[in-house]
């Protein structure tokens, strides 16, 4: 119990520490600081190396995610659901956003997951490799269901630019909790996590301009392009 204590609050540290300065900022003797470790050789007992703790903190945090999905969506079949887009939306959003008053940390993961992605995206992509998400590529097949008149290719691209609006509002969200006076108004509002969702379903559902379908090709309106359309990569 122990040794798994040890791993555990090295990954923490280190998560929190790469999310304020970027992997590359870091040093492991400030990882192994930051942990309450005397030893460092204690990160290179449990990782052997800082990209292979890099990696685990990658797919620790998608499977975290993609569980929370998994169990919103089991609940919401079970129910008859999903009826409309925005139980869909809420379902992207409201796992990422962690369980308060757990004790876990959960103002790391999008700015972690995106300073990687800014500076170090082939790591990220070789992490996840073939993990998973199963609870992401759920919610993209209710979506198409919901969504049979958009194109899709546009439905493809739209589902991307959510992932990368939702991934970069939780990031801002998560930085403001850093501050002495806790987390910034603007995101204790009663309605502003309401109003994300909004925001990403109306990305989603709105109708195409005429630039946009003037520039498409008939096969990416039809029904066949639609069934065969791939799954966005989750954010």
């Amino acid at each position: 119990m122990r040794g798994d204590d040890t791993k555990d609050r090295i990954k923490l540290a280190a998560k929190r520490l790469f999310a304020e300065r970027g992997v590359d900022g870091v040093s492991i003797r400030e990882i192994v600081s930051a942990a309450g470790q005397r030893n460092v050789g204690s990160l290179h007992y449990y990782f052997r190396t800082k990209e292979a703790l890099v990696r685990e903190l990658i797919v620790d945090g998608v499977r975290h995610i993609d569980d929370r999905r998994n169990v919103m969506l089991d609940e919401l079949e079970k129910k008859g659901g999903p009826k409309v887009l925005r139980e869909v939306v809420d379902i992207l959003i409201m796992p990422a956003m962690g369980n308060k008053g757990t004790g876990e940390d959960d103002d790391t993961y999008f700015r972690f997951f995106l300073m990687l992605q800014l500076n170090h995206r082939q790591l990220f992509i070789d992490a996840l490799g073939e993990q998973k998400h199963s609870g992401y590529e759920r919610c993209v097949a209710h979506i198409k269901q919901l969504l049979p008149d958009v194109p899709a290719a546009l439905l493809q691209q739209r589902m991307f630019f959510a992932a990368l609006y939702i991934s970069t509002a939780l990031a801002a969200r998560e930085s403001s909790a850093g501050g002495e006076g806790g987390r910034h108004p603007f995101w204790t509002l009663d309605y502003t996590m309401s109003n994300l969702a909004d925001t990403v379903q109306a990305l989603l559902e709105c109708k195409a301009s005429t630039q946009t379908t003037a520039a498409l090709t008939p096969a990416q309106f039809s029904k066949r392009g639609r069934r065969t359309m791939r799954l966005a990569n989750a954010q």
